[in-house]
C-alpha cells in the first residue's frame, strides 16, 4: 500500500499486480469450483460424520438436490461436474500456493495484514467492531489501511479457510488417500473431510457476500478501479 500523507481526493497505489491477479483469478476458479462442486453433491445429497456414509446411515445434513441454475453444468452430470471441479483445483491451489509465497517475500503480508502493536487491545478491537458496524469508513490515508476486522478475515480466508477447502478436497480423493494416509486421520474420516469440505465452501460464500456489500457501502466505482487498476482516489468526508 501506499503509505504517503496523501490529501482526500487525491488518486494513489493502491492493491499490488499480483493481489489483482490473484484476486480476479480466484473469483473466475471459486466461481467454477462452488457451482461444480454443488453438481456433485447432488449425486448424494446427504452429509456424515467419521470414515463412512451410504443411505441407511444417520446423516447430520440431508438436503435436495441443488437447482440447475447454481450447478455446473446447468443439469445434472456428475461426470462433467468433476471435469470442471478437477480441472479448476490444481490451478486454483498451485495460484493460493504462489500468492502466499509472493505475498510473505514482497512483504504484503507483513505490511498490510499483520496485526500492529496495540491493534489487538480490547478498547481498539471494540472501537473498530463500532465503527464498523455504523460504517463509519476512514477517509484519507487512513483509508488505505486494513482495520483489524479486514485483517482477521483477510489472514483467516487466505490462511486457514482456503487451506482448509484444498485439504479436505484432496481427503476426499482415493488417489491422494494412498499417497498421503495421514490426511484422512487428520479430518477424522473422508466423510468428515467431505462435511468440512461442504462447510468451508460455505464459508466463503458467506465471506464473497459480506466483501461484496462492504464494497458497494465504501464506494463501488472507487473500489472496483483499485482492484481493476490498482488506482484508489482517496475518499474525504461523506466519501
Amino acid at each position: 500500500m501506499d503509505s504517503r500523507p496523501d490529501t482526500a481526493g487525491m488518486i494513489v497505489r493502491r492493491h499490488r499486480l499480483s493481489t489483482r491477479l490473484w484476486h480476479w483469478l480466484n473469483a473466475l476458479l471459486l466461481y467454477v469450483l462452488f457451482t461444480s462442486g454443488l453438481g456433485i453433491f447432488n449425486a448424494h445429497p446427504r452429509l456424515y460424520w467419521g470414515h463412512y456414509g451410504a443411505n441407511f446411515d444417520h446423516a447430520w445434513l440431508e438436503l435436495e438436490r441443488f437447482p440447475g441454475w447454481i450447478t455446473l453444468p446447468g443439469h445434472y452430470s456428475l461426470a462433467l461436474s468433476r471435469h470442471w471441479h478437477l480441472a479448476a483445483a490444481p490451478i486454483f491451489a498451485f495460484a493460493l500456493l504462489l500468492y502466499m509465497v509472493w505475498s510473505l517475500a514482497n512483504r504484503h503480508v507483513a505490511d498490510d495484514l499483520a496485526f500492529r502493536r496495540g491493534e489487538l487491545a480490547p478498547r481498539h478491537v471494540w472501537r473498530d467492531i463500532r465503527d464498523h458496524a455504523r460504517l463509519r469508513f476512514p477517509t484519507g490515508v487512513a483509508a488505505l489501511r486494513y482495520n483489524i476486522l479486514q485483517k482477521a478475515s483477510y489472514i483467516g480466508v487466505i490462511f486457514l479457510l482456503l487451506p482448509l477447502v484444498i485439504l479436505t478436497g484432496l481427503t476426499m480423493s482415493p488417489g491422494m488417500n494412498a499417497a498421503w494416509p495421514w490426511l484422512v486421520d487428520l479430518f477424522g474420516g473422508r466423510q468428515s473431510a467431505r462435511s468440512l469440505h461442504f462447510l468451508a465452501a460455505f464459508a466463503l460464500v458467506a465471506f464473497f457476500l459480506v466483501h461484496i456489500l462492504m464494497v458497494l457501502l465504501a464506494g463501488p466505482l472507487n473500489e472496483l478501479r483499485s482492484i481493476i487498476t490498482g488506482r484508489y482516489r482517496l475518499p474525504g468526508e461523506g466519501r
